[in-house]
């Protein structure tokens, strides 16, 4: 029962990440923002591995673990809230994290060598077709918001980060789960912190909404969810977690049609069906058995 609740609670509280850069954006720069919520989150992770008396990383694995923060939480969250703040829809942007699968495809193709079925290929070219249907009305020079490449280019980079992030956990799985994402979160702060004084600014209105939004960013999807993602990974559920991240876009488009009135395209909702049959259809040709020497 805990391995099925622990991965749909994560996948719930995930899918509101997008939510919270779409509500934070008119009320602060979202650098400072993430800054402070990783700060804070390392703090308090932190709290509880001291209480706990949990073995901290020293020496290499303390860099290990500030270097994987950096990307896996720094990289992804900044540049896929950056995208947001530049007008990328949150349901839009959650729909490119649905594609982790492909891009862990990808990367296990291009660096391990590994042979895929013809089935995930043919997930792969529908997925991508999809995302680019869902893209191609808001890239369009004609639209009414239209959005620029780098934007494009930023939430992709974030998908990257995440991935090569989560491949990387597991390799690290010595370390207390405590003082881990501590020290991680430590990592992003730092990531954050370069982003806001280079791209940023000091904009901060402190409206209760604001307040709220970063209370939530730091208990649930830094604390709880980030924590729950490393446990997943360590156990050996990062497949329960592939599969999962399907349900992450619906629920973040209906947050964001309820809370924000983002609508969808009959062409995007077509985008969007493709995208996601792209991804199952990937995660069910699975690999070979073989790589190739």
């Amino acid at each position: 029962m805990q391995q099925f609740l622990i991965p749909v609670l994560f996948v719930v509280v995930w899918s509101t990440g997008f939510i919270i850069a779409r509500a934070a954006a008119p009320h602060a720069d979202l650098q400072l923002f993430l800054f402070l919520r990783f700060l804070a989150s390392a703090l308090i992770l932190g709290i509880v591995a001291a209480v706990s008396h949990a073995p901290w990383p020293c020496g290499r694995q303390r860099v290990a673990h500030l270097l994987l923060g950096a990307l896996m939480l720094g990289v992804y969250v900044t540049c896929s809230y950056w995208a947001v703040a530049q007008g990328l829809p949150a349901g839009i942007m959650s729909l490119l994290g649905a594609l982790q699968p492909l891009c862990t495809a990808l990367i296990l193709v291009i660096f391990v060598r590994q042979r895929l079925q013809a089935r995930t290929w043919a997930g792969l070219a529908v997925g991508l077709g999809g995302v680019a249907l869902v893209l191609a009305p808001k890239l369009a020079a004609g639209s009414a918001a239209p959005l620029k490449w780098a934007t494009v280019a930023a939430a992709l980079i974030s998908i990257l980060a995440v991935t090569i992030g989560t491949l990387s956990q597991r390799r690290l799985s010595s370390t207390n789960i405590w003082s881990a994402a501590s020290t991680q979160n430590c990592g992003a702060a730092i990531t954050a912190l370069v982003a806001m004084l280079s791209i940023g600014h000091s904009h901060w209105d402190g409206t209760p909404s604001l307040w709220a939004a970063l209370a939530w960013a730091v208990i649930g999807t830094s604390v709880l969810a980030s924590t729950l993602l490393v446990w997943m990974v360590r156990h050996g559920e990062a497949t329960k977690v592939t599969a999962l991240m399907l349900l992450v876009p619906p629920l973040a488009a209906i947050q964001a049609y309820f809370l924000f009135h983002e609508t969808l395209s009959p062409m995007q909702l077509i985008g969007f069906a493709l995208a996601l049959g792209g991804v199952v259809l990937a995660r069910s040709g699975g690999a070979a058995a073989t790589a190739v020497k």
